[in-house]
């Protein structure tokens, strides 16, 4: 084990709480096709880390520079629990994301019967999620100085950001650096307590899973990478991307994601297509919710 040293990057730990009145749904899981997602295996070869926190975050910081825009598609079965029914339901999705680093992400899920499922978005000022199945029927926006940090983990566009490797690197943050076996971690602490962990792959030192906590050290949301392509010249992106986040009882209450990413390609984004980095304004959901200094207030009608 290493001993720990002090680092600089930045955590996206910006997060969207679902207050607990909202949640009338279980997620269980999304899995590809109509099959189980491949689980993520577990690399075998133990080669050296790096030797300090600059030189790991140098890494990161140099692959997330290199970042281009880009298109996917794929294609994911969601699975979840109605509450109010007491059974599990099932939609099929079909995704689509563009990314035009920095800032700038979008995400749509669509299902047979419901176009826009989900759809998750950010722009330099704003973000937003929707979830339409009658069941959840959730529109989120806020600002992004207006996001509390310390709010608990649904799914948002800097989480799916950092997933896709595009990272922002910012000083004054505490980092250390420990190695496992064949990974390297770095640890982000604030206040003293643990809020992430990366686990990178120190033979080819790409990241492999990214732990999340509230600051009571709590565990809130990971993910798992897996099927890096470069998709440019020394930028890499997983082709599978599993989030999960937790509800109030771990285990149970949970939302996950996995996105499986068929066709994932350099793309520049058209000036038609850099409409969907502008936010339309909510129609026809149940509940409407915007963040206001940290805390999710439901609109009145």
């Amino acid at each position: 084990m290493k001993s720990s040293h002090n680092g600089r990057e930045s955590g996206f730990g910006v997060c969207i709480k679902m207050p607990e009145k909202f949640i009338p749904f279980v997620v269980v899981a999304i899995l590809i096709f109509a099959g189980c997602a491949p689980e993520i295996q577990k690399p075998i070869e133990v080669v050296p880390g790096k030797e300090s926190v600059a030189e790991a975050l140098s890494v990161l910081k140099a692959r997330s520079q290199k970042a281009v825009p880009l298109r996917a598609r794929g294609r994911c079965l969601l699975q979840y629990y109605d509450a109010g029914k007491k059974k599990h339901k099932k939609e099929s999705l079909t995704v689509l994301v563009f990314v035009k680093p920095p800032v700038e992400i979008y995400l749509q899920g669509d299902a047979t019967l419901v176009p826009k499922a989900i759809v998750l978005g950010s722009n330099e000022r704003e973000f937003w999620l929707s979830i339409r199945p009658k069941e959840i029927s959730t529109y989120w926006w806020g600002q992004w100085s207006e996001q509390d940090s310390s709010e608990g983990l649904l799914i948002n566009p800097k989480t799916l950001f950092e997933a896709l490797g595009v990272a922002e690197i910012k000083a004054g943050e505490n980092w250390s650096l420990s190695n496992e076996g064949a990974f390297d971690i770095l640890t982000r602490r604030e206040r003293g307590v643990v809020i992430k962990k990366i686990y990178i792959y120190s033979r080819d030192y790409l990241v492999k899973k990214i732990e999340y906590f509230d600051l009571q050290g709590k565990a809130i949301a990971y993910t798992e990478l897996e099927g890096y392509r470069e998709v440019s010249d020394g930028f890499f992106v997983p082709a599978l991307i599993k989030i999960i986040a937790y509800g109030q009882n771990k285990g149970k209450d949970s939302l996950s994601i996995t996105l499986d990413l068929k066709s994932i390609k350099p793309k520049k984004i058209t000036e038609r297509q850099q409409k969907v980095f502008k936010r339309s304004p909510p129609r026809n959901f149940k509940h409407v919710l915007v963040n206001e200094g940290g805390k999710w207030i439901e609109q009145r009608r």
